[in-house]
């Protein structure tokens, strides 16, 4: 269905019911299009002032209209009742328990993503607003909490692991930004002030897109879908996709390359 529909290549579980219900919409919308244009032009020719030269104040009597307010009212009842709130509560309200998935925090600001990861350790460190620096410490991560030692933090790249359920935490220091990944099917508002949860599962490593689209040069980006300022244009942040092995090592060797002591200081 993303064929014809346009869309961007599929890359995540539960994905296909959601393009499966765009493309049932528009199939409903285009039918409704030419059914409601050929009424319009049904109602200029039948009541066209040639053929009714003499105003008639007892009007349609039929009920073909109404019934077909009906029919509309109902396809619209089945796609809300039968597609949308289904898909909604089985993949949105109820999210994997933090324990089977890999939760990772992302924290957009003007203008750039900021993905914090727990470590091999598992817990988040703790984060202070008074310890924040633009430049080497984005998210104002407490170095001296035992579970921040092993913390990885990166800029506008966010790295998964392919067929895992993730649970991205939103979180926003400024403005309302949109985090959204178009071959995932997710777009999400981070606003200020609350932490708001996504999750989705990919199941095409960066690789394998890379393959299947012929481009060498393929990456999933984060799209800043919300106007947030003059520099919203530049707001691109990255996801590349490994395999489970791949993804682990990353994590490792950038745990340590952070946890390490800086020469400089």
């Amino acid at each position: 269905m993303t064929e014809w529909l346009g869309l961007p290549a599929l890359a995540a579980v539960y994905g296909g019911q959601i393009d499966s219900l765009i493309g049932w919409t528009h199939i409903f919308m285009f039918v409704l299009f030419v059914g409601w244009g050929g009424f319009f032009t049904y109602c200029l020719v039948r009541f066209h002032r040639s053929r009714n030269p003499v105003a008639d104040y007892k009007g349609v009597t039929s009920h073909t209209s109404t019934y077909l307010e009906g029919g509309v009212a109902i396809v619209e009842a089945i796609l809300l009742l039968g597609f949308s709130i289904p898909i909604w509560a089985a993949k949105v309200d109820h999210r994997p328990p933090d324990s089977e998935a890999l939760v990772v925090e992302v924290t957009g600001e003007q203008f750039a993503w900021n993905v914090h990861y727990a470590g091999p350790d598992g817990q988040f460190g703790h984060t202070d607003i008074n310890k924040i620096d633009l430049q080497s410490n984005p998210l104002g991560l407490d170095h001296s909490d035992p579970a921040a030692k092993d913390d990885v933090t990166t800029v506008n790249q966010l790295y998964l692991p392919v067929n895992k359920p993730i649970i991205v935490k939103l979180r926003s220091k400024d403005v309302i930004h949109s985090f959204g990944v178009p071959e995932f099917r997710v777009k999400q508002d981070a606003v200020p002030g609350f932490t708001i949860p996504i999750h989705f599962i990919p199941n095409v490593t960066t690789a394998e897109m890379r393959t299947r689209t012929g481009n060498p040069e393929f990456q999933y980006e984060i799209a800043c879908a919300q106007l947030c300022g003059l520099g919203h244009y530049r707001m691109r942040g990255f996801v590349t996709v490994q395999t489970a092995e791949e993804f682990t090592k990353w994590l490792e060797e950038k745990s340590k390359e952070q946890s390490a002591p800086d020469p400089f200081k």
